[in-house]
């Protein structure tokens, strides 16, 4: 029964597959672009980035040769940016230890930068045809659905079962195939609610179906709930031989943001008023010896990460001229021009689009 529940899948998988460009190729280093990219990224929004990023970084030596911030450049707006940091840092060690060879073994590609059991078992599989079965999150929840696992999968004995039953339909003879078929059901069919089980092409196996438990199922802890974050921005324009410029705070530090570009800020757990937050400014760091202008504050902008909402403002300051540069900052400052090149995230990305003006 099990090894048939294998062979449906691929059957399914090879009607129904979604025509994507990693699906077209077996080149280890365009599969480990597509799984980085996917990770915490949904398909539809994530192919476009791939499609540029492969454009600009077509092979490893492009990708190890190219600077971390044009790469972080690439990737902006895709969040994580840690896993754009890990394949610059990962492409350079393949060009200088490995020459240039991406690794074609399950265990030497796991210790690559960045890469895990998840990654490291899509590849093998995929692009060498290694007998190696993939656990994400849209596997868990097909496992668990079809044999209804009631354990919680976050638990290492609700892993442990997942990671048995996994195996016991596991095709070995065509891994490549069939992790991706169980990717794709997730993805497609047996999604986290209101799952497709009419067009299942394992429904009549599925426990969770003949139970009714299909919203019940995965049994995972619950994530905490998100902390709001009050972020104050210091917009800070001067004017320089006829051109505007505007300080950029180069991020620095184990932060989801580093070596990211945004403005010098005040955090806050909570909303202030206005004339608060314009005392907070005479007192700052960058502005204390300084002669400026407070202009509007313009926001909120809203930006969810998966552990805080950020309500973002941005407080436009006219400076009479350059500001003595603060060694605890990286602050350089930009003209529209040079902006262009400037990795940023994507809450600064949206302020520029929306309110900001270089004048």
């Amino acid at each position: 029964m099990n090894i048939k529940l294998g062979e449906l899948l691929i059957f399914w998988y090879a009607r129904n597959k979604r025509n994507l460009p990693w699906r077209k190729t077996k080149v280890p280093y365009l599969i480990w672009i597509s799984e980085v990219i996917l990770q915490q990224t949904r398909v539809d929004q994530g192919l476009d980035y791939y499609l540029k990023f492969v454009k600009r970084f077509p092979t490893i030596l492009s990708l190890a040769s190219a600077t971390e911030e044009e790469v972080l450049k690439y990737w902006q707006g895709l969040g994580y940016y840690s896993r754009a940091r890990n394949l610059h840092a990962t492409a350079t060690y393949i060009r200088d230890e490995k020459d240039g060879r991406f690794p074609h073994k399950y265990d030497e590609i796991l210790k690559l930068k960045g890469i895990g059991p998840y990654t490291s078992a899509a590849i093998s599989s995929i692009s060498f045809g290694l007998p190696y079965p993939v656990i994400d999150g849209n596997v868990t929840r097909v496992i668990s659905r079809i044999f209804g696992i009631k354990e919680n999968v976050n638990s290492s004995e609700g892993l442990n079962k997942i990671e048995k039953k996994l195996k016991s339909i596991f095709i070995s003879e065509s891994p490549g195939d069939f992790n991706q078929a169980i990717m794709e059901l997730g993805a497609l069919v047996c999604k986290p609610s209101n799952p497709d089980c009419a067009h299942c092409v394992l429904s009549t196996k599925c426990i969770a179906f003949k139970q009714n438990l299909m919203n019940d199922l995965p049994n995972k802890t619950k994530a905490r709930s998100p902390k709001n974050i009050y972020l104050y921005y210091l917009v800070m324009k001067f004017k320089k031989e006829n051109i505007y410029f505007v300080y950029f705070n180069k991020r620095q530090g184990n932060t989801i943001w580093k070596n990211l570009y945004d403005f010098p800020r005040i955090e806050l757990q909570k909303k202030e008023k206005k004339s608060k937050i314009f005392n907070r400014l005479k007192q700052s760091k960058f502005l204390i010896d300084s002669s400026f202008e407070i202009g509007e504050i313009m926001g909120p902008i809203e930006h969810k990460l998966s552990h805080r909402n950020i309500y973002a403002y941005f407080i436009s300051i006219s400076l009479d001229g350059d500001l003595e540069k603060n060694n605890e900052e990286q602050l350089v400052d930009v003209n529209e021009l040079e902006y262009e090149k400037l990795p940023v995230p994507k809450l600064i990305e949206n302020y520029i689009k929306k309110y900001h003006n270089w004048v």
